[in-house]
């Protein structure tokens, strides 16, 4: 049903099956950096798909019941959806509510949060001694994660979002003056918006009072390029996008999966 069929000289008993947990995933590269990384290492007895779940509450007791599936990885929306599925939570992905790697062990769902080290690795390289201060974009899962290591690495932050009403704390795109977008010179985008394939969004800031002084980092690895991005650096800010993230974070799945 949920699994695809899996096909070659194995049989179905041996084999391992991993995937991406979300609701859209046309834009995910998760499947194919996993299966490059079995074909390259000549890893036969695992496949990686994508789960597209449109309600959890009908889905994931059908996908518990798969006893080939041996992890998951988990995007937007899911990532603090997910939790009251799972059975054991780690400490870091119970402080933040949010959890983007799952092990199965005989039938138990573990969660996991491997954003952290994702963002922490990919992140820290572009940092200069004035990047003090943080402004993030969005409130969703993904923004747990970059919450949680900028507050380890001592970088204070304000929350952006479009809803202030649910999150009082945070302030709406219109409250950002030029003092602030000055004094806040690491913009962190951990929403969806100018992710493929809705190509010509961007986050509603006021880029004209960009900087090299400036950062930007962007979750979205797809384009590698979004117009967020494009539009501080053409402004002279330091820019990263999303995929060394990906990266780390899928190869730090596939540890604990297999630890």
């Amino acid at each position: 049903m949920l699994l695809a069929v899996i096909n070659g000289n194995h049989k179905k008993g041996d084999m391992k099956v991993y995937g991406l947990l979300g609701k859209t995933l046309s834009h995910s590269f998760s499947q194919r950096y996993f299966s490059e990384k079995f074909q390259n290492e000549h890893i036969t007895n695992c496949v990686y798909q994508n789960f597209e779940l449109k309600d959890l509450e009908k889905e994931i007791p059908r996908l518990k019941n798969e006893p080939a599936l041996s992890g998951l990885n988990v995007t937007i929306p899911y990532k603090t959806d997910i939790i009251p599925f799972l059975d054991n939570l780690t400490d870091d992905c119970r402080q933040m509510n949010a959890c983007n790697c799952i092990k199965i062990i005989g039938g138990k769902w573990t969660g996991y949060n491997t954003d952290v080290i994702g963002f922490e690795r990919s992140f820290a390289p572009r940092l200069k001694s004035f990047h003090r201060k943080a402004l993030i974009l969005g409130t969703g899962g993904a923004s747990k994660a970059v919450r949680f290591v900028l507050g380890k690495m001592g970088i204070q932050f304000l929350e952006v979002t479009r809803n202030k009403k649910d999150h009082p704390s945070a302030i709406n795109y219109d409250d950002i003056t030029k003092e602030i977008f000055n004094e806040y010179n690491i913009i962190v985008n951990t929403t969806p918006l100018g992710m493929y394939p809705n190509l010509d969004a961007y986050p509603n800031l006021p880029y004209q009072f960009v900087t090299d002084q400036h950062y930007f980092f962007d979750l979205v690895y797809n384009p590698a390029k979004t117009l967020f991005l494009a539009k501080g650096e053409a402004n002279g800010a330091s820019i990263e996008n999303g995929e060394k993230m990906l990266v780390i974070q899928a190869d730090e799945s596939w540890a604990i999966w297999n630890s």
